[in-house]
């Protein structure tokens, strides 16, 4: 493993102190435990694509500011216009970033998420490759979003992108991130890392649609640190994976400074979405809200798990929603509070309801299948946080679930 790494590293012409990063890196996953029973040594820890992608697709060329796609471990194309980049707004996969901008790489990498907070991010700091690189200058405002598409094509593989996204003071941005892969017969393992620096009053949303095929392990690691008047927006959508592991975080180390976590799960058979959020009030005045609504069906299993830390006067609340189908299946619901001061603000409510057979009955006797009614029903149910996505990609999330089996 120690010789892949050097090999990686090498390949890349990367500087001597991203080696030991790597390294460092592999020696510490060796002593933290996995959370999930995926065989590590059938595990292909790197490959390069097969395919070259030569053009944005037609249906985003005009509603993004630039397009980055990385097939298993390496970017296969990346753009961004030119009015953008004339601004100074930079974006680009990371290891061109490393080339180009070893400054900034260094500063940064590794400082939200270091090797050791888990397992799969000490692999994911060993064998990096690709990922997307986002540095918007002071006072800028991206008004079109960026988008990068991650995809794995090959059986057994494990993807490690690292994103690292910079938005300096009162800055703007808006990133799109989607995720999808071929479907083997075996397990592969999608284990990326994310660092957001939310700089003075910025702005940073990051929107995530993640359809992994239904053998892939997704453990992924997502933190971002907001400044003085800063705000960090999450809204996470989960429809695919065998298993998806995955909690964003906000720490809120600025007076003023507020985090927001808005996500959707689906669960169908042989899934388990285990998803929620954290968010640390490490500063006065600071506000965050957790929203999460959960669908399962056909034995698939949601778990929500949040977390709010309140060291000063904040107000914090977490709404968790889980709508089940039918008896095979379940959510589940893990919230954590951990308050010392007596002047936060935190309230948290849950709900778990199944599908009513009156509703059913109701809606089959004006003409639906009880498929199509079923249907109704959870578009109904998701239909608040679908629409906060923008509209060509909230078309398309409708599609994805209304071909999901009933």
């Amino acid at each position: 493993m120690e010789d892949l790494v050097k090999q990686i590293s090498a390949n890349k012409n990367e500087p001597g102190w991203m080696l030991e990063l790597r390294l460092a890196g592999l020696a510490v996953s060796k002593n933290l435990p996995s959370v999930v029973d995926i065989d590590l040594s059938k595990i292909n820890f790197y490959q390069k694509p097969q395919t070259k992608i030569y053009c944005v697709p037609k249906n985003l060329q005009k509603i993004i500011a630039g397009y980055e796609m990385q097939h298993d471990s390496e970017a296969v194309y990346g753009s961004i216009i030119k009015k953008v980049a004339e601004q100074g707004v930079l974006f680009t996969d990371t290891d061109t970033a490393l080339q180009k901008y070893p400054g900034i790489i260094k500063k940064y990498f590794g400082q939200l998420i270091k090797a050791n907070d888990n397992k799969y991010a000490a692999l994911n700091t060993a064998f990096w490759s690709g990922g997307s690189f986002v540095f918007v200058p002071k006072g800028v405002k991206v008004t079109l979003p960026l988008q990068a598409y991650f995809k794995i094509n090959s059986k057994s593989l494990g993807q490690f992108e690292r994103t690292l996204i910079i938005a300096e003071e009162g800055s703007e941005v808006t990133y799109l991130e989607g995720c999808s892969a071929e479907v083997f017969s075996e397990s592969a393992l999608h284990a990326g890392v994310v660092e957001i620096f939310v700089e003075k009053d910025a702005k940073v949303k990051y929107i995530t649609t993640q359809n992994w095929s239904r053998d892939v392990y997704n453990l992924v690691t997502k933190r971002a640190q907001v400044e003085a008047g800063g705000e960090m927006r999450w809204l996470d959508i989960n429809l695919g994976s065998h298993m998806t592991m995955k909690y964003p975080s906000c720490y809120l180390v600025g007076e003023g400074a507020k985090g927001e976590m808005v996500s959707l799960a689906v669960a169908n058979k042989n899934q388990i979405q285990d998803t929620g959020a954290k968010m640390f009030h490490l500063a006065s005045h600071t506000s965050s809200q957790i929203i999460s609504k959960a669908v399962s069906l056909n034995g698939g299993k949601n778990i929500f798990r949040g977390t709010v830390k309140a060291n000063f006067p904040c107000k914090s609340k977490t709404q968790c929603d889980s709508l089940i189908l039918d008896k095979n299946s379940s959510a589940e619901s893990y919230p954590t509070v951990k308050a010392e001061t007596n002047e936060a603000q935190i309230s948290h409510e849950a709900t778990i309801s199944r599908i009513e057979d009156d509703q059913l009955f109701y809606l089959q006797n004006r003409g639906l299948s009880k498929a199509e009614a079923e249907s109704l029903i959870v578009n109904g149910f998701t239909n608040d946080i679908i629409k906060q996505l923008p509209m060509e990609y909230a078309i398309e999330l409708n599609l994805l679930l209304n071909n999901v089996r009933y």
